[in-house]
């Protein structure tokens, strides 16, 4: 029988999706389940979005630029400079999503055995990409008990090698919510700076920031231009996970036309996401003060709830919409497993996502699980009940 190849044996599964099975057998039991666990929000698309592709008149469903449509690319850049962030459209790339976005990044910046360094709990998939690319990721552990708080810039310099090509980082953190401050991010940029190295910053929550807190990007920090790139998504922003639109924004020209060439390999970025992507840039201010603003109620409610739960320890979100939970449990793989295939409260149970999966090194988050507050409040409250009630079953 013919063998397939290694990378593809070591390629990790996801946290988040490797559970499915468990819940759609639950479903054919008539189980009601709740999805913590995937972070698709349950807010509206912007209605101009879903019109573009609506009422658009296109006669030939043609490829795109690779790079983009031009137009697409300066509205992009028109959106970036309202954040003070300037950048022109050659110094974007559109991709089919932010996930093509860090791949395009990674195997621009490093060889097969090269090292980035990656603040954990991280994005899961950012161990998927590295598998894919050979790059070896390094993690630097980030506490609960610190409430995921960047850790010192010696910790960093420990772990540099002559195979390390950069630092990447979530900002605002997926899973933990973290939002680096300005402070953090120019001690980023100095280190990058000092060891020659990439600051790769996915900021696809960007406008997603709690208590008065403003996000910093790594592209308004001067003196960064050839170290920095950024990898960004509508996914989030617009409610528009399915149009799996992404962009890689950096102004290293060597790193673009570098990248570029990734692009070509795959021709080019979806047309149709393209048109409602564009026309979801007119999106009015007021959609994201509401949102946010649902969010944040969001967070205050889940964390209450979370607080009452005897033994948890709950970290304090600054920014996105997850939350990192260590539970009095040993085991969060098989405590998800068992909330899928032995509970239910009145016909209703919850999907998690194990928090291991969010970590590099082994060992660590085992008993700590990720919840994603995409539900509306009153659902989110019966879900933490749920999931209250489940842990007294399961202690016993």
């Amino acid at each position: 029988m013919p063998s397939i190849s290694r990378r593809g044996a070591t390629m990790p599964e996801s946290p988040i999706r490797k559970l499915v099975p468990f819940a759609e057998a639950a479903i054919k039991r008539g189980i009601k389940i709740i999805h913590l666990n995937i972070g698709q929000p349950d807010i509206k698309t912007p209605k101009i979005a879903l019109d573009a592709v609506r009422n658009n008149t296109l006669e030939v469903l043609a490829y795109s630029r690779t790079e983009g449509a031009e137009t697409y690319r300066e509205k992009i850049a028109g959106y970036y400079a309202k954040n003070d962030i300037h950048v022109a459209a050659d110094d974007i790339i559109v991709t089919t999503g932010g996930s093509e976005a860090l791949f395009f990044s990674m195997g621009t910046i490093a060889d097969t055995g090269d090292e980035i360094i990656i603040p954990e709990p991280f994005y899961a998939n950012y161990n998927g990409f590295a598998n894919e690319t050979g790059i070896k990721v390094v993690p630097i552990v980030s506490h609960i008990e610190d409430n995921f708080a960047l850790p010192p810039i010696e910790e960093f310099e420990k772990l540099i090698t002559p195979r390390t090509k950069a630092i990447l980082i979530c900002n605002p953190g997926n899973p933990t919510g973290y939002l680096y401050s300005k402070e953090e991010i120019k001690k980023l940029a100095s280190i990058v700076k000092k060891h020659n190295l990439f600051l790769v910053a996915d900021e696809v929550y960007r406008e997603f920031t709690y208590d008065n807190r403003e996000h910093y990007s790594i592209l308004q920090e001067s003196g960064l231009a050839e170290n920095a790139i950024i990898v960004d998504s509508v996914s989030k922003r617009y409610s528009m996970c399915g149009a799996r639109i992404g962009y890689l924004v950096s102004k290293n020209k060597e790193v673009i036309q570098t990248a570029l060439k990734f692009g070509q390999a795959r021709l080019s970025p979806p047309t149709y996401a393209q048109i409602a992507s564009e026309a979801a840039l007119d999106t009015p201010q007021s959609y994201f003060d509401d949102v946010k603003k649902e969010y944040e109620e969001r967070r205050n409610i889940l964390i209450s709830e979370l607080s009452e739960i005897k033994g948890a320890v709950v970290a304090r979100p600054q920014g996105a919409f997850y939350c990192i939970v260590e539970l009095p449990i040993e085991n969060a793989d098989t405590f998800a497993k068992w909330l899928l295939e032995d509970f239910n409260l009145d016909g209703e149970t919850v999907m998690v996502a194990p928090a291991a999966g969010f970590y590099a090194t082994e060992g660590l988050g085992t008993n700590q699980i990720r919840i994603a507050y995409v539900l509306e409040k009153e659902e989110l409250k019966r879900a933490v009940h749920i999931l209250k009630e489940a842990l007294k079953v399961y202690a016993n």
